[in-house]
């Protein structure tokens, strides 16, 4: 069947985003880009006012399948995922058992192509058991199908060990993903240390834990010379760690989340535990250096960090409550309203953060609209405001920093390999 999409404006390099376009489709590629194309014999999706991006491609997903499928399984991450525009998810490896072998990933990818709606991209994990301890079978893993390598949300420790990952990994040319939490500083601190834990009387965690190891991960980077990217950037002190070493020429990509450039610490008054995330939410100054990080090129990469949790769970007292944020179908409205609508990026400079970046990244042929390129197409109304709702989300946790916040940027339409999925 030869789809369409009609009367469309394109955000992707070589298309002017204020002209009119029709999208040509045909046995899951884009076949034809051109103005008023004849859709004789065509199935005709009328796209008036809309805008088709690239598919997002979250870098920073838990999905929790293996071991965890009561918090997130495949098939809801990838239901809650297409609602929010994006057409590949990586999976992070921390699941129960850890993907740190060939059979785990072999899974995986084998559960995704039944169950997931989207693309599914795994991580492979460093270590054994993501535990920091010893490295995993990273070549076989390689061969399976993994696009990366990381330890998910846990820092390893051990220098040595990390340093002899990042020469191995330059065999596979795959770019190594660490978490930036030097715990003997964080020494199970529960939010952002400074006048607002000292109020609420609760466990800080300083900037230093996560600054600390971004400094010791590029000087390795730099003197090994392999990719690293280093997840959720926080703090003014991390951001110009980053910019540079980027300066000095090294390979070092980064990304930030929505929550880290929409709140602060403040958010956590009243010991709101939707705002318990790790890492913490920090202050103004830092908010403002990551809006600061992405403009100029420092920060390549938004995800959402999705970090799904039993909502019981959110819900204890702050000390015990879990950590955690369902934001797939959040991530981009967020980021459209507070930083195409406030003048911060353009929306092509949006999509840069949320597609094309991490297709390159991760080594994929994607993040772009053209022809002859897979139909991974995300429909968007810029134009009108919604509510977010919670209760609406189609991800097992159901429950939202952004409840009831008012956003544009809504996604109509999420297409796969040339397939309305939602």
């Amino acid at each position: 069947m030869v789809d369409i999409l009609k009367n469309l404006h394109i955000v992707s390099h070589k298309y002017d985003i204020n002209k009119i376009y029709d999208i040509k489709i045909e046995n899951g590629y884009i076949k034809e880009i051109g103005e008023n194309l004849d859709d004789t014999n065509c199935y005709i999706t009328d796209c008036t006012g809309l805008f088709a991006l690239p598919g997002f491609i979250d870098m920073h997903c838990r999905i929790g399948d293996p071991g965890f499928e009561h918090i997130e399984d495949i098939e809801t991450a990838s239901m809650s995922g297409s609602r929010g525009g994006f057409t590949s998810l990586t999976c992070e490896p921390s699941t129960k058992p850890a993907i740190d072998n060939k059979a785990v990933v072999d899974y995986v990818i084998s559960k995704s192509g039944i169950y997931s709606l989207v693309n599914i991209l795994p991580y492979g994990s460093m270590t054994i058991g993501c535990e920091g301890k010893e490295m995993a079978e990273i070549g076989e893993m390689y061969k399976m199908g993994i696009v990366a390598l990381s330890d998910g949300d846990k820092s390893i420790t051990d220098t040595g060990l990390l340093r002899n990952i990042f020469k191995y990994s330059k065999m596979f040319n795959l770019p190594v993903i660490t978490s930036c939490d030097d715990t003997s500083i964080s020494n199970n601190g529960v939010m952002n240390e400074g006048f607002m834990s000292t109020a609420l009387g609760l466990r800080g965690i300083p900037k230093e834990a996560e600054e600390v190891f971004v400094a010791r991960d590029i000087v390795l980077a730099e003197r090994v010379g392999n990719h690293l990217h280093i997840s959720t950037v926080t703090t003014e002190g991390s951001v110009q760690l980053i910019r540079e070493a980027k300066a000095r020429g090294v390979n070092v990509t980064c990304e930030t989340s929505p929550h880290y450039f929409t709140f602060t610490e403040d958010k956590v008054s009243g010991y709101n535990t939707l705002a318990k995330v790790k890492p913490p939410l920090r202050t103004e100054k830092d908010r403002l250096a990551v809006i600061e990080g992405l403009k100029d090129g420092t920060i390549d990469v938004i995800s959402s960090s999705h970090t799904p949790a039993n909502p019981d769970w959110k819900y204890e007292v702050f000390d015990s409550a879990d950590w955690g944020i369902s934001s797939l179908e959040t991530a981009f409205p967020v980021s459209y309203t507070k930083l195409v609508e406030k003048g911060e990026l353009t929306l092509l400079q949006l999509v840069e953060k949320m597609s094309l970046n991490p297709s390159k990244i991760l080594g994929l042929k994607k993040g772009v609209i053209d022809v002859g390129v897979e139909a991974d197409i995300t429909i968007v109304d810029t134009k009108n405001e919604y509510t977010v709702k919670s209760s609406d989300f189609l991800s097992k946790a159901k429950f939202s920093l952004y409840e009831d916040m008012k956003l544009k940027g809504k996604v109509v339409y999420t297409i796969v390999h040339g397939r309305i999925i939602y």
